[in-house]
């Protein structure tokens, strides 16, 4: 009879075993599936920052453009007023010789450039009696 209960749990032992075998297999499965599927996402996820990091520079581009453009206008803007400033204070002196030379006492009067104080309001010199 002890051969016979030895036997028993023999094959009680065996099949716990086949049984913990066969659970491992299945969470070995599992989690094989649940790897692939995490680097599947990681690389779609991958794919898209690629995609929209490539955008990036044209975004770039085309935000910067007018700024550039602006800035070149502006340069110019710039030189043809100090062109023009420098015409005018040579139109003065001309003038002022004129006057000294003619024996006139001619009062140029001084120019104020309200570009030069953009916290006045437009025309504010007109009004200011002071400038």
């Amino acid at each position: 009879m002890a051969a016979a209960q030895k036997l028993a749990s023999s094959s009680d032992v065996d099949e716990k075993k086949r049984k913990r075998m066969q659970s491992n297999r299945e969470s070995a499965r599992r989690s094989r599936a649940m790897k692939q599927k995490q680097l599947e996402d990681l690389s779609n996820e991958q794919s898209a920052l690629q995609k929209e990091n490539n955008q990036f520079p044209e975004k770039i581009r085309v935000i910067e453009e007018p700024f550039t453009e602006l800035e070149y206008s502006n340069n110019e803007l710039r030189a043809l007023m100090m062109e023009l400033k420098s015409r005018i204070n040579s139109l003065d002196m001309v003038l002022q010789h004129l006057g000294q030379g003619m024996g006139y006492g001619v009062q140029i009067p001084k120019t104020t450039d309200p570009l030069m104080q953009p916290w006045l309001p437009p025309f504010a010199t007109a009004y200011n009696p002071d400038i």
